[in-house]
């Protein structure tokens, strides 16, 4: 069981979803957290992580931190995708299994399903079908944690656990139009195109997949739930219930930032996978439901955008 003065170790807490898991701890009481910036410790080195584990000691680990990125990032750097998270997640999962750490909470990601999934997908669809090409080798490194994972609590007993989130968003998101996800950049181009004066937004893809958003702060919410509510070494998908297609999303966005122009989908762009909503009938039923409504989350986003990145 989770005590409130328990050492917890969120790897990643300065992206969308460890900022969302920090602020559900500390919302829930949990205040012993110990985080380090990539520039105190870089998770790919085998024995900085490992002269951490010895000297910290936590008691919980949650592993947030990763290489992340949109399409274009993941169809561009599929080495670094893959080597990246492999590195990271291989580092943190080997050092907590031997510092004694009681329990674990790895992160994965909806694309480690195949790219023709049953809709919405189960958690019995893993390894039943081919990868969606576009982002394959994050979705290889993040099967190959979450297997990690479950080969620790099947060989040696340990108490370690991953839930896979759908598309996430919220404030402390990656706005830079190279690397970012669907929503995020969406924003970003919309309020470019608004400030601009533009008649035309242009759209990567057909605006025909349809998609299922998550907030982080419902992700960071989850996270806690499962760490005190959860033990099994089988993966739980964590999603919103609801998905949209892209045009919906693109036209909800535009109505949030107040864009009039028209929109212009690039078809000679790639789509991705058709649909990609995840059956999260398993959290729910343990008790877990998310809050954050997709335009009360998308308005808050553009806020904290406007704040924190727009100006500067």
């Amino acid at each position: 069981m989770m005590t409130k003065s328990d050492l917890i170790y969120v790897a990643g807490h300065r992206g969308l979803a460890g900022g969302g898991i920090v602020r559900a701890l500390q919302g829930r009481g949990y205040e012993n957290l110990l985080t380090r910036t990539h520039a105190e410790l870089d998770l790919t080195q085998p024995g900085a992580v490992r002269d951490f584990f010895e000297k910290e000691r936590p008691n919980i680990v949650v592993i947030a931190a990763a290489r992340v990125g949109g399409i274009k990032a993941n169809n561009d750097f599929p080495v670094e995708f893959l080597l990246d998270n492999l590195k990271i997640q291989n580092n943190v999962i080997e050092c907590a299994a031997a510092s004694g750490v009681g329990k674990l909470l790895f992160l994965g990601s909806s694309c480690i399903y195949p790219k023709l999934a049953p809709q919405p997908i189960p958690e019995s669809a893993l390894l039943t079908g081919v990868l969606e090409p576009t982002n394959d080798a994050y979705a290889i490194a993040k099967i190959a944690g979450l297997k990690l994972c479950q080969s620790y609590a099947r060989e040696y007993g340990r108490n370690f656990i991953s839930a896979m989130p759908t598309n996430l968003y919220g404030p402390g998101d990656n706005f830079d139009l190279d690397k970012s996800h669907v929503l995020p950049a969406l924003l970003r181009k919309a309020h470019e195109a608004k400030s601009a004066g533009a008649k035309q937004m242009q759209v990567w893809g057909s605006g025909s997949p349809r998609r299922e958003f998550l907030h982080a702060d419902d992700l960071g919410g989850a996270c806690v739930f499962l760490l005190e509510n959860y033990d099994s070494p089988e993966i739980v998908n964590v999603g919103y219930g609801k998905d949209v297609t892209i045009r919906e999303l693109v036209e909800l966005v535009c109505d949030v930032v107040g864009f009039t122009g028209e929109l212009d989908f690039d078809s000679s762009k790639p789509d991705g996978t058709p649909r990609k909503m995840l059956d999260s009938s398993k959290i729910n039923a343990l008790g877990w439901k998310p809050r954050v409504g997709l335009r009360e989350g998308i308005a808050e986003t553009y806020r904290w955008y406007l704040e924190k990145v727009a100006q500067s």
